[in-house]
């Protein structure tokens, strides 16, 4: 016959030898566990050793977890930068972009300086100017050269007279309407320029030649002395054009003269100035040797 379910201990001696064992052990534990604590009130530092010794066993296992913390904030660090990077670039751009804007604009604004600034090297000039004008068209294809200005016949323009940017001569009016006018470039194979050399007075005429350039010619047959870079001015020989104005450079060196390009390009011209047309002064010396000569 099988043994009841519920048999108690006191059936089995091996059961009562360990329940025993258990309860000596663990009064066993508290005496000594009470007798360290009391040791340890007694005296704190008799377990000092103790504590050392297990903190060098344990610090093997400390080193490995401040590793794994110290990865893991890494990690943790490289993710969030990761997912924020994509707003910092949309902040970069927006930065560039407003650089960008703020440049053009002082390069705008370095630009209307600028043009201010030849306007007032026009205003401040020997001769003053009839009107000022801005240079509407000009023809840079054609055969002949033209220009238009928006001033005319309302302003006091009249036909013959010099027209001048900062830079240096433009052209002559050649037609008015009331409010604008037809300028001949200097470029334009119809027209003639007195000159001379800027730096010993070397006289000459400059001609259109119809392509964005001019002819130099010298008066003075002979050893062409121009050279690559001389420059010239108007001589004010013939009137129309005041002395001084100046007009082109020399490129190209040939027999008789040199084949230049004009400082006062219609294209890179905004504005203008319409003079007076120049007309030479003599002296009374001049002329009581004039009205002599002519007597005779």
């Amino acid at each position: 016959m099988a043994p009841p379910p519920n048999r108690r201990s006191g059936f089995s001696r091996r059961a009562q030898y360990t329940n025993f064992i258990g309860y000596i052990a663990g009064i066993a534990g508290g005496l000594l566990g009470a007798a360290f604590l009391m040791l340890a009130f007694a005296n704190p530092s008799i377990f000092s050793g103790l504590r050392g010794a297990g903190s060098d066993i344990a610090e093997p296992a400390g080193k490995v977890a401040a590793e794994g913390r110290k990865a893991g904030h890494g990690l943790f660090d490289g993710l969030a930068a990761y997912f924020d990077a994509a707003r910092q670039n949309a902040h970069l751009k927006r930065e560039v972009e407003a650089a960008k804007v703020k440049l053009v604009e002082f390069n705008a604004r370095t630009e209307e300086n600028r043009r201010l600034k030849a306007l007032l090297r026009l205003r401040d000039g020997d001769s003053k100017p009839v009107a000022f004008a801005q240079l509407v068209a000009s023809t840079a294809a054609s055969t002949r050269r033209f220009a238009t200005i928006s001033v005319g016949a309302d302003d006091g323009i009249k036909v013959g007279m010099p027209v001048s940017s900062a830079m240096g001569v433009v052209g002559r009016v050649l037609e008015t309407g009331s409010s604008t006018s037809r300028v001949l470039l200097i470029t334009d194979a119809e027209s003639v320029v007195p000159v001379r050399r800027a730096s010993d007075s070397l006289p000459g005429f400059v001609e259109g030649r119809a392509d964005g350039k001019v002819q130099i010619r010298l008066i003075s047959l002979g050893i062409n002395p121009l050279k690559p870079g001389d420059a010239f001015v108007t001589s004010g020989a013939g009137g129309l054009y005041p002395p001084g104005m100046p007009i082109a450079v020399a490129e190209t060196i040939t027999r008789d003269g040199a084949i230049a390009h004009v400082l006062a390009d219609p294209a890179a011209s905004d504005y203008v100035a319409v003079h007076e047309a120049w007309v030479p002064q003599i002296d009374a010396a001049q002329a009581a040797t004039s009205a002599r000569a002519a007597r005779r």
